[in-house]
């Protein structure tokens, strides 16, 4: 690494001498099955692990937020050729009350506009 790198950092790295590890967060598409306020349904191409903790982008009529979930379930739903689909039960956890409006004034629009059909 030449020293102008080095100039711009504002602190030292140091080399990990063995294994040290750490995750990343990527959000993926998935499609969102069911909703309620305390969670939700939702079908991904890939496997959630049981009891796992995620950070859930979720896009509500033109209002988008994000909440931290649980995996309580997960399952195999579909298979075609080299897709399969996997469905998951997502237990919101303490959502924020900003969240909490937003998720509750979309069940809202949607139930209010299945009685008006």
């Amino acid at each position: 690494m030449s020293s102008a790198d080095e100039s711009k950092r504002d602190s030292d790295r140091i080399e990990i001498l063995g294994e040290l590890v750490g995750e990343v967060m990527i959000f993926q598409p998935m499609a969102i099955k069911e909703i309620s306020r305390g969670g939700a349904q939702i079908e991904t191409g890939f496997p959630l692990q049981l009891d796992s903790l995620h950070d859930f982008r979720l896009t509500l009529g033109d209002r988008s937020v994000v909440v931290k979930g649980r995996v309580v379930h997960c399952s195999i739903t579909d298979v075609e050729q080299a897709l399969v689909l996997y469905r998951s039960g997502i237990e919101f956890t303490e959502p924020s009350d900003h969240v909490y409006d937003v998720i509750t004034d979309f069940i809202d629009a949607i139930t209010s506009g299945r009685r008006a059909l």
